[in-house]
């Protein structure tokens, strides 16, 4: 399988050039990615654990999905693309914001994305992929606040700072 390439970008997310994924996380270089937040009418946001064998966060919660945007591919475009990948199905997504964040991880990688929030809303069960999805699950907002207060170990880096800093846009877009 060829690896694929991300968006490199500069803080007013300008695309600079193309990069191949495992070496931007090696090196740390800004790039472009996507966070996609699935909503029910009970206000629950839906959570996947990442897949075991995942080279970076295996096994830890994060959001419904995420990943890299493609080149020439919108962000609503791409989160589209990944949420039917990983989940295995369709929603209308409308972006909300943006953020800059550098985590590194014990294994000598760094992300440092410019991540592009998304969400969307879905009433039923997904349709997971296994090589991408360990498991899922339907989380009310103020229940992920308490758990990541609780047991933070457990979720992603990238889940985390949301949580932390922007959960307000979360709980602005109710049904």
């Amino acid at each position: 399988m060829i690896e694929e390439n991300v968006i490199l970008v500069n803080q007013n997310d300008e695309q600079i050039g193309l990069m191949p994924k495992l070496e931007a996380h090696e090196k740390a270089v800004l790039h472009r990615a996507f966070s996609v937040f699935i909503l029910n009418d009970k206000n629950e946001i839906m959570l996947q654990q990442r897949a075991h064998h995942k080279y970076h966060s295996p096994l830890l919660w994060t959001n419904t999905c995420c990943s890299h945007q493609r080149e020439g591919e919108t962000n609503v475009e791409a989160g589209s693309r990944r949420l039917f990948e990983e989940m295995g199905f369709k929603a209308e997504l409308k972006e909300l914001f943006h953020f800059i964040y550098k985590a590194p991880f014990d294994n000598g990688l760094t992300e440092h994305e410019l991540d592009h929030v998304m969400i969307g809303y879905y009433n039923d069960n997904p349709n997971i992929n296994t090589e991408e999805v360990e498991d899922w699950k339907w989380m009310k907002i103020e229940d992920v606040k308490a758990d990541i207060e609780k047991q933070p170990e457990i979720y992603t880096v990238w889940f985390k700072i949301i949580f932390d800093e922007f959960d307000h846009y979360l709980e602005d877009h109710k049904l």
